[in-house]
């Protein structure tokens, strides 16, 4: 299992395909692979984004998304779990969320990969402010599902 914050742009399916490349142990274990991708959209609340900043807690928010991949490992008894998000500033399409998950049966997969998502969208750690042509402003909610 993997947690990752990064500051830096990354390609979500490159990164998908060495993490699954370099776990050997779940060769032949798997037969699902639940992904999420989440990118920055260029409007929010019917006004448009030119710029987002994601601020985080050091520490914590790793914590926390290392807490949500090790529940849904154990409620759905998931192989393998990685989860790379980032954060300071995005630009609209950059991707800002991979979560993977890897388990025996899809049922199992795309549950625990929808749980996590939800979970880290609504109570992870993050804060997220938006640049838009009237100003900047905090997000206080996030959209929902």
């Amino acid at each position: 299992m993997r947690v990752e914050l990064r500051e830096t742009p990354f390609e979500p399916l490159a990164e998908l395909g060495r993490y699954q490349t370099d776990q050997h142990q779940l060769l032949g274990q798997y037969g699902a692979t639940a992904i999420f991708i989440g990118t920055m959209r260029d409007y929010n609340q019917q006004t448009m984004v030119s710029q987002m900043t994601l601020e985080h807690y050091p520490g914590m928010t790793e914590r926390y998304l290392r807490r949500i991949a090790e529940t849904a490992s154990r409620e759905w008894s998931l192989l393998d779990a990685l989860v790379i998000h980032r954060v300071g500033e995005l630009q609209p399409n950059d991707p800002i969320v991979l979560v993977a998950v890897w388990s025996a049966h899809r049922a199992a997969a795309f549950a625990a990969c929808r749980w996590m998502m939800e979970e880290l969208k609504s109570k992870a750690p993050f804060w997220k402010r938006e640049d838009t042509v009237a100003g900047w402003r905090w997000i206080e909610h996030n959209t929902p599902g």
